[in-house]
């Protein structure tokens, strides 16, 4: 997943590919635990990064969201 697909994205569906990626992971690390090799294990790399990225994202924008704009001072003289 690309950074500039996850900007694209709006708040709402950013979560519900969080969710998804979650799942994911956790299907994953079942197969893990259990012993079962998966299918591809760089499979588990790519997905963190797709949270991580995610996370950013939200984290910038909430952020961006909350930063009040700065007062302009003008010279007097």
């Amino acid at each position: 997943m690309k950074v500039n697909e996850i900007k694209s994205m709006d708040g709402k569906s950013l979560d519900d590919k969080m969710a998804e990626l979650k799942k994911e992971l956790v299907k994953i690390n079942a197969q893990v635990a259990i012993g079962t090799i998966p299918k591809s294990p760089g499979h588990v790399r790519q997905v963190k990064k797709a949270i991580a990225k995610i996370l950013t994202i939200q984290n910038i924008n909430q952020k961006k969201a909350q930063e009040k704009p700065k007062e302009v001072r003008k010279k007097h003289g």
